[in-house]
């Protein structure tokens, strides 16, 4: 596993740069999944304004004014929180910064740097306004296209979702959040897909409404990009290894000096869950508890994609390696693995999800009725995390004799309302005619 960047590329590569350790691996793939939505939605919004379905909205804009106090407040805090983290982890000890996560939602950094940096971002504001500053400022109306609105549509997709996943993950892991509020919200560990999903899809509803984008094909335009998405924060999950991995392959015990998975009796494997008690009685409270899968893997595949012990992973869960690169060492929670090997459920939603995309990416110019790929996606992607949901690790709530877990309460839910939105769009929906060419597009694939 590789907690960040650093080992990525030291280990990859052998390229040493000491500074990629502040960038979270986990973090790094979030940030390319809101790149890879942005970039699939705003080519398929132009496709729909291409071809008549989406128009812009004339708006009246200042030109020619000065800088606000507003922006240029807003510019120096952004400034500000910049220079007082990002120059701190350079400057600070290093077994201060060694936690990035804790050293960030810290009040620790460089506060020279902070001022620096916010002056600076300040200063270019003013200087930028008032290089286009007009002794009468002019009120202009100007197009804007929903293409142009994407950038505030991540912005909103990323404040909310994060917000509606920490949220979520709270109310699944309650007893963490009584215990500790404040770190179960503001931590960065901890995130729940579909509570994101939710507050986000709700946050960009209220936007396109007040903004006259059409709903439902702002939603087909999502769809492909909300599954790319998905697949691509999964590679971040089990790269760096944030405990979001299912349920422990009986069939397999880790060797404590290679890390990999050597095939072992249930009784040898019940006696490494004894033997490493600590690792597993604080989250399932009994050794009977421990949910677990036999499953040996087919000959023709390797070992690890049925059962993998995330070494060096980054939360530090499991017992400590027998040997530990030096380099990781110096960061103690980058040496532990799971003394039971698991089913590495990240990789399978990132091919499953991947496939998944593509499929929807094809389907998107044939299903002519709008809202009707969104429904799909819906469906598809319930579908999928309710099955992943039976070997991974959750927690499950008692409903009538029954034992769901949220993401299956949540996922079923979603199928339904996919089918639903399918049906409800069949017959009340429109068919979009087939683009021709001379409308500047091609022809349905």
């Amino acid at each position: 596993m590789y907690p960040n960047l650093y080992f990525a590329l030291k280990d990859l590569f052998g390229i040493s740069l000491p500074f990629l350790r502040f960038v979270n691996s986990f973090g790094f793939f979030v940030a390319l999944s809101f790149i890879a939505a942005a970039i699939t939605l705003t080519k398929e919004l132009m496709r729909k304004e291409r071809e008549g379905l989406l128009h812009y909205r004339e708006e009246m804009v200042w030109v020619g004014k000065p800088a606000t106090p507003t922006e240029l407040s807003l510019n120096f805090l952004l400034g500000f929180l910049l220079g007082f983290k990002l120059v701190g982890l350079m400057t600070e000890d290093s077994a201060i910064t060694n936690n990035v996560q804790q050293y960030l939602i810290s009040l620790l950094g460089n506060l020279p740097a902070g001022i620096i940096g916010g002056l600076l971002l300040a200063g270019l504001k003013f200087y930028e306004k008032n290089k286009h500053k007009l002794p009468q400022p002019q009120e202009k109306k100007v197009r804007i296209w929903p293409h142009d609105r994407v950038g505030d549509l991540t912005i909103y997709a990323f404040v909310f979702g994060f917000a509606g996943a920490k949220i979520f993950n709270s109310l699944e892991t309650w007893n963490d959040f009584v215990r500790d509020p404040i770190g179960s919200l503001f931590g960065f560990s901890g995130l729940t897909f579909y509570g994101g999903l939710i507050c986000a899809a709700l946050a960009i509803w209220y936007y396109a409404r007040k903004h006259g984008i059409g709903f439902w094909h702002l939603n087909d335009a999502a769809a492909p990009g909300l599954m790319l998405a998905y697949a691509i924060g999964r590679i971040g999950c089990q790269v760096s290894g944030d405990g979001d991995w299912g349920i422990l392959n009986g069939a397999y015990v880790t060797s404590p000096s290679s890390g990999k998975p050597v095939l072992a009796s249930p009784d040898q494997v019940l006696s490494t869950i004894k033997q490493y008690s600590q690792v597993y009685l604080p989250q399932f409270g009994s050794i009977d508890k421990v949910p677990h899968l036999i499953v040996k893997a087919p000959s023709f595949l390797p070992d690890w994609l049925f059962a993998y012990a995330y070494p060096h992973n980054v939360i530090g869960e499991g017992a400590r390696m027998v040997e530990c690169n030096p380099e990781y060492s110096q960061f103690g929670q980058y040496c532990s693995q799971l003394p039971v090997p698991v089913f590495p459920t990240p990789l399978y939603e990132t091919l499953v999800c991947g496939v998944l995309f593509f499929v929807l990416w094809r389907l998107r110019k044939r299903l002519r009725i709008p809202g009707m790929l969104f429904g799909v996606y819906l469906i598809l992607n319930g579908i999928e995390r309710f099955l992943v949901e039976h070997i991974r690790v959750n927690t499950t709530y008692d409903i009538f004799g029954f034992h769901p877990t949220q993401a299956e309460l949540i996922s079923a839910g979603l199928v339904i309302a996919g089918a639903l939105i399918c049906f409800n769009r069949k017959r009340r929906g429109t068919p979009i005619p087939p683009v021709s060419p001379e409308n500047g597009d091609i022809a349905v694939e």
